[in-house]
């Protein structure tokens, strides 16, 4: 099990709403012209999360964070029970 700071923890959550967020856009024709608007606030949210983090160049951190937070869904987003 992967062990979490708040920060490592809201930078895999941001990360992830980056991975959606690009995934809806570009999966819609007609959103698709406008996925640099449309991602703009998220990939900035995810870029100052990651500085934020320490995870900025820390890919393998990361994505064991993401995987982590992947593997448990129900505590992902911050829910218990």
């Amino acid at each position: 099990m992967t062990t979490f700071t708040a920060t490592e923890r809201a930078a895999a959550q941001a990360y992830l709403r980056l991975l959606e967020s690009t995934q809806a856009v570009l999966t819609d024709p007609q959103l698709a012209p406008y996925a640099g608007v449309m991602l703009r606030h998220p990939m900035a949210e995810a870029d100052e999360a990651l500085r934020a983090a320490g995870l900025s160049g820390n890919e393998d951190r990361l994505l064991r964070l993401v995987s982590s937070l992947r593997a448990s869904p129900a505590t992902a987003w911050g829910r218990t029970g």
